[in-house]
């Protein structure tokens, strides 16, 4: 411990300020761990501060007293703490000596009265983690248009009322199964849990929807009782979780397919909005429309190509075959006999046969003539060989 020191001025002895301020904290340094009650306030958390701070405030009188604790070992609790809860800290006064400002180094910290019960909400929360309840995978999609939606909650709740107003303003054609049950007390989880199976079995269910409103942390217990928890995991049908408000985390919101900040969010979760809806259909069948004559447009505008293809296709298919024929004609004409007689020549027969040669004549005998243009008979005077 270092040693304070005064500085005497005659017969007066003065500390300076750091000397004070080491003195007081060496003497504060010799105080006992205590517990220390109050409302937390002004809680600050960096991820790049070494410690947590806070202020603990007296309920009664408004007295405040500052207060910090090492980040890994305030995230190591994971109270996920907030400001106006009442806490139990213990730890031990210190002296701030650089300020001279008094504050108390928490070695612990528990919420009021709930110290056990969070740290058996936390062991049986990591066991059921462990088992997968909790896994992503495991969580189900709802139902676009749910046929019957089971609502399981309390006799005349404000989060029944909330449900039951959200949905059919949403959507009137909804039909809903209310099943009212204990929410509250040592008897709630075997009923909350006798709700749901009862609920899950009736037919046409695709959805349930386990709905409470806000209250004490002792009072929204059996929502994270391992029995519920297990049946709303259990469900044959998608489960929304609607426990609380929305800083409240019960196990049952961990386990359920889908989590609602409020009644009146899970109200919006499980079925769509009338109206966008029927504007949705109202454009998805303007869409459809639209599409249709479109198709219909192309598919007129490929049958007029295909047909002016085709008739060109029959065009050009003729003059092709005319210009053959042409062509065919044309060597006919070149090998013809006629085209012989275009050329000075004549054909001669007699007695009907073509004379092919001189020697086929006698003398006297009676020939035709066929010339290029008409033609003409005569009688062989002499045959030349």
């Amino acid at each position: 411990m270092t040693k304070v020191e005064a500085i005497d001025y005659g017969d007066r002895r003065v500390f300076t300020v750091s000397a004070f301020n080491r003195g007081v904290g060496s003497w504060l340094q010799r105080l006992p761990t205590v517990w220390v009650e109050g409302e937390i306030s002004d809680l600050r958390r960096q991820d790049r501060w070494q410690s947590v701070f806070f202020t603990l405030k007296d309920a009664g009188d408004g007295s405040t007293l500052a207060g910090l604790m090492p980040r890994g070992q305030f995230d190591a609790l994971r109270l996920d703490l907030r400001n106006g809860e009442r806490v139990h800290v213990y730890g031990r006064p210190e002296l701030f000596e650089p300020k001279g400002e008094l504050r108390l180094r928490a070695l612990g910290i528990e919420r009021f009265g709930l110290g056990e019960h969070l740290a058996a909400l936390e062991r049986l929360k990591q066991k059921l983690a462990a088992e997968g309840l909790f896994a992503p995978e495991r969580k189900r999609p709802l139902p676009r248009i749910p046929r019957r939606i089971g609502l399981v909650t309390g006799n005349d709740a404000a989060a029944k009322r909330d449900v039951i107003a959200a949905v059919q303003a949403r959507f009137p054609p909804a039909r809903l199964l209310v099943a009212e049950t204990l929410v509250q007390g040592p008897r709630a989880a075997a009923a909350v849990v006798e709700a749901l199976r009862a609920v899950g079995a009736e037919p046409e269910i695709d959805v349930i929807v386990l709905a409470r409103g806000g209250g004490s942390f002792e009072d929204l217990l059996p929502f994270s009782d391992e029995r519920v928890v297990r049946a709303v995991a259990d469900c044959p049908v998608p489960v929304v979780s609607a426990v609380g408000h929305e800083q409240d985390t019960p196990l049952c919101d961990l386990a359920a397919d889908v989590r609602a900040s409020t009644p009146t969010a899970a109200a919006r979760l499980v079925v769509p909005d009338l109206e966008e809806l029927l504007g949705s259909l109202e454009r998805a069948r303007s869409s459809l429309g639209r599409g249709a004559r479109r198709s219909l447009e192309r598919h007129g505008e490929r049958l007029s190509a295909s047909t002016a293809r085709l008739r060109r296709a029959a065009s050009l298919l003729v003059e092709r075959r005319r210009a053959e024929l042409e062509r065919s004609a044309a060597k006919l004409r070149a090998l013809s006999p006629l085209a012989t007689l275009d050329r000075g020549y004549a054909i001669v027969r007699h007695e009907g046969t073509v004379v092919r040669s001189a020697a086929a004549l006698s003398s006297g005998n009676a020939i035709d003539v066929r010339l290029a243009k008409g033609g003409f008979t005569g009688t062989v005077e002499e045959v030349r060989p």
